[in-house]
């Protein structure tokens, strides 16, 4: 920095000096050094020509000033006068001014005394030397005589230095000088224009005053682009670069023009002689030509000055920028160098597997691939430094550190990343030495426990089982870990504790399998070996007694004791017991083995869900890099299609949001169970709820196919897919979230199948059962938001219980009758929607197309508040329908599944729908009960909601409760029956115990009418009766001529309701029909409905109002235990 400071200083003091020199040697071509006067500064006074200097030189080169004929040279001021001689003698070159000047006096047509005047004022004015002065005297006789005498007298007072010659005629004048150095009107030849000299005059002297102001400009502007303060951004730098390069043309321009201009008047001069080529220039011409001549030779050293400082400051400028992108190019390296150098600091794992290792291995060359571009870009900014140190910057001191601080970090990071390939590589050879050993050992437990052992019993098979053993023990060398402590010493810098402890459990088991070989090998040569046995006879003897499963050690024992005393007596028993021996021996031998077995098997299954697992986490990966992170790449934009923009969401989905459960949560606590993989499902069942993340990608997963199907041929795709090397365009990796939520089921499945009598058997079943209910969730939400149509918000109605395509048959008491008799017999094709709280029928319909636009979409069709639903489990003639009724059965559904065991799911979820209402609204009304039973003499009906006005209730009850045959004034043992909630129809409630199979209806009424149905009934004072049997309790004669003359006590069953609180009722004895009013009937004592009624808590028709007494809660207890049974 300093040596360019010292250089654009000196070359700034260089152009100074020769700009100055120009202005000064400009001064003295022009004389203004000596008199600063101008032409243009006297051109008035110029153009009176009372004096003019035509150019002509005497014989010796005397500049000759010519006065004319003048009359008015009386009247011009002094000023004026003085100012024309002093730049009149100013004009010639100091060489010839320095000779003298020559006057010629033209007083041919003046007075003796004007020429005395003229002379005596040019003797006392004429500022230069003079070396002769001729005077034509007056030519009128009178005035020439008396002129002579005058002067010949008079010479004393002129007082001149220089001779003083009166001439009498022109003739006499041509004697001292020349002609051709006489104007015409002296009798010469001189070519001379007044007009003419004085318009080259000022154009000379204007050109010359460029040519100052040139230098002057340049100079101040010299001066301000050295005084400039470098900016310290690249963007500021380029901007003082680009404004100081405008003003450096603006100035090249204005040289241009004045190089013009000084060119124009040269042409200007040159111009008279090259119209007369026979006339030769005069000395004033020529000394013209060189003035201007010299003037352009100031302004080419001026413009030269000023390129050579220009190309040294423009050169300063851009080493200045070239710095500037250094700087900032090094300080964006070095802060990726950072990030990379701390990422590589968080690269400390080591794996707890072999293919953990190679995973591993992956990320990190992944890594450092990725990481090559800041690498390679920090290696080509360190060259691009030294390029410009070899181009001698100014910067140099500032650049060669920087530089060596790049390849230093280069260097570390390489460094770094080698070291950390070293221990992965070392810890591949370790993992690689432990799955050797681990294999080797599962292998040899296989091979144990697929010997049989009652082939052993045999020579033959005991020395074949024996080579076997033999020949897998000479196989241990190359895969059993021969030392600890060499294994420590080898591994240290990367024996974590985990991994410490993974060496020693398998260092472990690799001795027990030896001493199991070991064991197995002994045994097999006592076996092995050529036994000789006496052949003796063998009685026969009758079947043995049941073994047992364990021989006594006495059995045992006594069969080692041979004599030849009773040894016949003895051999049953010793076979006996040799028998049972081996087959004890058999039979924990494959016990033994069958477990060594599964747990190989186990750990088959636990290595292909790891396994799969980062091949789908790398998957994801890939694909968020490569595809989703691409569309916000700026370089890429252009190949991506209108219809794709701002998409990424609806494409990929949630998938980022899968990506890190899996790889930072899921796939790390997955590998805790490599060694214990039984347990497995305890991993499935902590994260189940994180695996709701699938639903949403699976909901997304139609429109997404959608978008796919309008942009596959987008290039952006296509770019990306040649760019990952994939054989497979995208759709294909968009489906793996949902293949690999499948993929889950069967290999848990295949875990529980080696599992059975293991630990985490229960774990891996509930884990099954979570992951298949989640699938089931997702298809189910996959057809939810298939619905069209439906007004409300689905999210409403609770949670999706079940959904199915079912034949449908409607028996309405509303509508016109020959549209509810065609209904009972043409089915409509219906999917089901089974809600918490409502149940909703749709039309399904099959969409054209392909892929997820040819699946079904449903258009809704009604709904039922399951607060108002009740079902009938079975329908005459077909095992496979049910009945759901709504509004006590003023809507009912025949339903028909397509399997009986869908239909009995079907009826045993809405059971459990139903049965919460029941147990919910049970609750409710004993806590109401035991908080009114002190301050109401009846009990307030147990299912009312605080919503139903209760207070307007409790006061309907106070007004009723002397009527002994209202519903609320009953406190009878039994629940007593409520008015239905509309005043048609009923639900079955309480049909007679020996009510038929087929109208097993379910309800769970609990709660009495509401307040608007309740103060209907008080104006009406009407009852609303359920169906069912009833006691007569009392008779009137309103009867009319149908009514039944009944005994109190008979028994009666409801048929049809009337008006005016009319019944149709059968006598249950008698069979006789007719008509009886409501309040003479009473429910049966003791009556409750059948053990499958269910209805919802606010369907009011057919709900029971359920008293606060003992009865009540017995009654529901015991539709509960119906309903549990």
């Amino acid at each position: 920095m300093r040596f360019w400071l010292r250089n654009d200083e000196m070359a700034l003091e260089e152009m100074v000096q020769r700009l100055n020199a120009v202005s000064k040697r400009t001064d003295e071509i022009m004389h203004h050094d000596i008199s600063p006067l101008c032409a243009a500064d006297i051109q008035d006074q110029l153009q009176k020509r009372f004096a003019y200097l035509s150019g002509g030189r005497g014989q010796d080169g005397s500049p000759v000033i010519t006065f004319p004929d003048y009359p008015a040279f009386g009247d011009v001021p002094d000023k004026e006068f003085q100012n024309v001689m002093t730049y009149l003698t100013s004009i010639p070159s100091l060489q010839d001014a320095g000779i003298g000047f020559i006057l010629v006096i033209d007083r041919r047509q003046d007075k003796w005394t004007s020429v005395k005047a003229s002379i005596l004022r040019i003797a006392a004015s004429f500022p230069a030397n003079l070396q002769l002065v001729l005077v034509l005297r007056p030519t009128g006789f009178f005035q020439r005589t008396l002129s002579d005498l005058a002067f010949r007298f008079n010479r004393d007072d002129f007082k001149m230095k220089v001779p003083v010659i009166m001439l009498s005629s022109v003739p006499e004048l041509h004697s001292y000088i020349d002609k051709s150095q006489l104007t015409e009107d002296l009798g010469g030849t001189l070519d001379y224009c007044h007009s003419r000299w004085l318009c080259h005059r000022t154009a000379i002297e204007s050109f010359a005053l460029l040519v100052k102001q040139t230098a002057q400009m340049l100079q101040a502007f010299g001066t301000e682009l050295a005084e400039t303060e470098l900016p310290n951004d690249v963007q500021s730098t380029s901007s003082v670069l680009r404004a100081h390069t405008e003003k450096k043309d603006r100035a090249k321009e204005d040289m241009r023009l004045a190089l013009d201009e000084g060119r124009s008047v040269l042409e200007s001069i040159r111009e008279p002689l090259a119209r007369g080529p026979e006339q030769s220039p005069n000395q004033d011409q020529l000394d013209s030509q060189s003035t201007v001549q010299r003037l352009l030779a100031q302004l080419s050293e001026t413009e030269a000055a000023f390129d050579e400082f220009w190309a040294k400051h423009q050169r300063k400028l851009e080493q200045c920028l070239q710095l500037r992108h250094f700087e900032q190019d090094f300080r964006e390296v070095k802060a990726a160098l950072d990030v990379l150098a701390q990422k590589i600091t968080t690269f400390t794992d080591v794996g707890n597997s072999l293919a953990h290792v190679q995973h591993l291995l992956k990320d990190l060359a992944s890594f450092e691939e990725k990481s090559s571009a800041v690498t390679q870009r920090a290696r080509t900014l360190a060259l691009e430094g030294e390029r410009l140190i070899e181009l001698k910057h100014y910067a140099v001191d500032s650049i060669r550190p920087k530089c060596h601080e790049l390849r230093q970090l280069c260097g570390q990071f390489a460094a770094d990343v080698g070291r950390r390939r070293g221990l992965l590589g070392r810890a591949l050879d370790l993992h690689g030495l432990l799955e050797a050993s681990m294999k080797w050992c599962d292998e040899g437990i296989y091979l144990l426990a697929s010997q049989p052992v009652d082939k052993c019993q045999a020579q033959d098979g005991a020395e074949a089982a024996l080579q076997e053993v033999e020949k897998f023990l000479e196989t241990r060398a190359e895969n059993k870990i021969q030392e600890l402590s060499k294994i420590y010493q080898d591994y240290e810098p990367i024996l974590t504790r985990d991994l410490l402890e993974h060496v020693q459990k398998v260092f472990r088991k690799q001795e027990s399998v030896e001493e199991m070989f070991h064991r197995r090998q002994a045994s097999l040569k006592k076996l092995a070996a050529k036994q000789t046995r006496p052949v003796q006879p063998v009685a026969p003897r009758p079947e043995a007694p049941a073994k047992s499963p364990c021989p006594s050690p006495g059995i045992r024992r006594g069969s080692e004791i041979h004599s030849s005393e009773g040894s016949v007596l003895r051999r049953g028993p010793y076979r006996r017991a040799r028998s049972e021996v081996s087959e004890g021996r058999q039979g924990r031998g494959r016990s033994t083995g069958d477990e060594e077995s599964l747990a190989v098997l186990r750990r088959h299954v636990m290595n292909e869900l790891l396994d799969t697992e980062r091949v789908y986490v790398e998957e994801l990966l890939c694909i968020l890099e490569g595809y989703a992170a691409e569309m916000d790449n700026p370089l890429m934009t252009h190949l991506i299609s209108t219809g794709l923009q701002n998409k990424k969401d609806v494409l990929f989905g949630n998938m980022e949001e899968i990506y890190h459960f899996h790889n930072r949560i899921f796939l790390r606590e997955l590998e805790n169970y490599i060694d214990c993989p039984e347990l497995v499902g305890r991993c499935f069942l902590e994260r189940m709820e994180q695996f709701q993340v699938y639903e949403k990608y699976c909901q997304n997963k139609p429109r997404s196919e959608s978008l796919w199907r309008q942009c596959s041929d987008c290039p952006f795709f296509q770019e990306c897919q040649k760019k990952l090397d994939h054989k497979l365009s995208l759709d294909s990796y968009l489906l793996k979230p949902v293949q690999r939520i499948t993929k889950y089921q069967l290999l848990l499945k295949e875990m529980l199948k080696y599992s059975k009598s293991c630990e985490g058997a229960e774990d891996l079943q509930e884990a099954l059962s979570s992951i298949l209910g989640i699938l089931k969730a997702v298809n189910d939400s996959m057809h939810l938001i298939a619905i069209t149509g439906y007004e409300g918000n689905l999210s409403d109605l609770g949670k999706l219980l079940m959904q199915g395509s079912f034949s449908v048959w409607t028996d309405h008491k509303k509508g016109h009758t020959k549209v509810k008799d065609l209904a009972r017999f043409k089915p409509m094709q219906r999917h089901l929607f089974l809600h918490e709280k409502a149940v909703l029928f749709c039309k399904k319909r099959e969409e054209n197309g392909e892929g997820y636009e040819k699946a079904p979409s449903y258009s809704f069709k009604q709904s039922l508040n399951m607060t108002a639903v009740g079902i009938t489990e079975n329908v005459k003639g077909d095992a496979k329908k049910f009945e759901i009724w709504y509004n006590a059965r003023e809507e009912v559904y025949i339903v028909q599944a397509p399997t009986p065991e869908i239909k009995a799911a079907w009826v045993s979820e809405i059971r459990k729908v139903l049965t919460s209402q029941l147990q919910a609204c049970r609750e409710a009304s004993q806590h109401r009960a035991l908080e009114q039973s002190h301050s109401l003499p009846l009990p307030a009906p147990a299912g009312t909601s605080p919503s139903k006005g209760n207070t307007k209730d409790v006061r309907k009850l106070e007004e009723r409760k002397t009527d002994p045959l209202t519903l609320e004034g009953y406190v009878g043992p039994a629940p007593l029956p409520r008015s239905p909630e509309k005043g048609r129809g009923w639900s079955k409630t309480s049909n007679p115990p020996e009510a038929p199979e087929d109208n097993d209806g379910w309800s769970s009424a609990e709660e009495p009418v509401n307040s608007s149905d309740a103060e209907e009934e008080g104006r009406a004072g009407l009852r609303k009766l359920v169906p069912g049997k009833y006691t007569v309790t009392g008779l009137d004669e309103k009867g009319g001529p149908d009514a039944l003359v009944l005994r109190s006590g008979d028994e009666v069953e409801l048929v049809q309701e009337g008006d005016e609180g009319l019944w149709f009722v059968r006598n249950v004895s008698s069979g006789g029909e007719g008509w009886l009013p409501a309040r003479n009937l009473s429910a049966l004592l003791g009556q409750r409905g059948a053990p499958g009624c269910l209805s919802s808590p606010e369907s009011s028709a057919g709900s029971a109002l359920l008293s606060a007494s003992s009865s009540c809660s017995e009654s529901c207890a015991a539709a509960l235990a119906d309903l549990q049974g």
